[in-house]
């Protein structure tokens, strides 16, 4: 079983969050990605308190393509600081994360 890596990015809308998941999963860098449409983000930019609606992307793919797929998405998402961070995974199903390992061969 390889290491897992869970990546959390938000996206301004499900449909952007589900554009950068399809892509990550058709390029072979990520096994599965799970779109939340609806989360509410509370944050400071540019020293503005800001309260906005956006969806979340939770993608699974073995820890060794952290980097790229945080460049990948950097390059996919329409902000300029996008969010994505990374977890590595302690444990969980023995299948399930063979799977993740499994299916998270890049294609191309």
């Amino acid at each position: 079983m390889d290491a897992v890596s869970v990546l959390l990015f938000t996206a301004p809308s499900a449909e952007e969050a589900a554009r950068i998941g399809k892509t990550l999963v058709e390029e072979g860098l990520a096994a599965c990605v799970n779109v939340v449409p609806a989360v509410r983000s509370i944050y400071r930019w540019e020293g503005k308190l800001c309260d906005e609606g956006e969806a979340l992307g939770i993608v699974k793919a073995p820890k060794d393509r952290v980097e790229a797929l945080t460049a990948r998405i950097q390059a996919l998402h329409g902000a300029q600081v996008p969010e994505v961070i990374a977890l590595d995974v302690s444990g969980g199903s023995r299948d399930y994360l063979n799977w993740v390992a499994a299916n998270s061969s890049v294609l191309k």
